[in-house]
């Protein structure tokens, strides 16, 4: 940041204490002893001292190693997708898009990646441009877990196949982690809920993946995108982020977008910009 050559002008950039307080971290008095402390990071260098003068507007801040939102201008949501939504701001053929849950809001929100329409579950909204565009990047994949409700009883050497990696007519794609929650034997439909986590954002991954292993898809929930989870929030319902939760969000976008400028096409496991589903 340039400084005026003239002494009586008035310093440039704002006091980084008070730049925590709009964003809502703490008091600017307790903000101060956070930066005695050695909590704050601006631009990922240690600062220490309360008098230091930062651009809101092009300069990051971390606090305890977590990204803060200086642009209060920004809204971060957390939808719970029914099943029959498709995840458009405007559906050419007419039905039912997540309109529905942001028409209340001043601000023009969109979802980060998608899910079909058939998938239910844990869908963010935003008008953060940038951090859309970097989760959605195709190099930088964030980790989606998903429960899907699956026809047949699902065999230890099914899971272990899809960890290995299932060949589609796209590649191969391989679950970070899978496991069995209710085993199909004792459902009276004879169906499985399994467990999956993956970060391959291919159209329609998930389903296409338990199909190839013989389990096509009755039901499918996405349950947790990155360190986001849906907990109790209920079908339909709409919540804001909480701020540990966008601090956890953002410090993931900031080191993806480090990650995604410099990336290099990589395999054997597939990453995509479309959320799995």
């Amino acid at each position: 940041m340039s400084m005026s050559g003239d002494p009586f002008a008035e310093p440039e950039g704002v006091r980084l204490q008070k730049v925590m307080a709009a964003a809502g971290v703490a008091s600017r008095r307790v903000s101060e002893q956070m930066i005695a402390e050695g909590r704050v990071t601006v631009n990922g260098e240690l600062v220490t001292e309360p008098g230091r003068r930062i651009d809101p507007e092009t300069d990051l801040v971390a606090v305890d190693g977590q990204a803060v939102q200086l642009d209060t201008s920004k809204r971060y949501l957390m939808l719970n997708k029914p099943r029959g939504i498709v995840s458009s701001m405007n559906d050419e053929r007419g039905r039912p898009d997540l309109r529905t849950y942001t028409d209340a809001f001043e601000e023009r929100l969109f979802n980060v990646g998608r899910l079909d329409a058939e998938t239910s579950g844990l869908l963010v909204l935003t008008n953060d441009g940038d951090l859309a565009h970097v989760l959605a990047h195709p190099s930088f994949g964030v980790s989606k877990t998903y429960v899907a409700k699956v026809l047949g009883a699902v065999s230890a050497q099914t899971i272990q196949r899809l960890k290995n990696g299932v060949e589609l007519e796209d590649g191969t794609t391989s679950a970070d982690a899978a496991r069995v929650l209710a085993a199909g034997s004792g459902a009276s439909d004879g169906s499985s809920l399994v467990e999956l986590t993956l970060h391959s954002g291919k159209n329609r991954i998930v389903r296409r993946m338990l199909a190839a292993v013989g389990h096509p898809v009755i039901d499918l929930v996405r349950r947790q995108f990155g360190p986001l989870h849906l907990g109790t929030l209920r079908s339909g319902a709409v919540r804001e982020l909480t701020r540990e939760e966008l601090g956890a969000l953002l410090t993931i976008a900031r080191s993806g977008g480090e990650a995604a400028s410099a990336a290099t096409p990589e395999a054997p496991r597939t990453r995509g910009g479309r959320s799995a589903r």
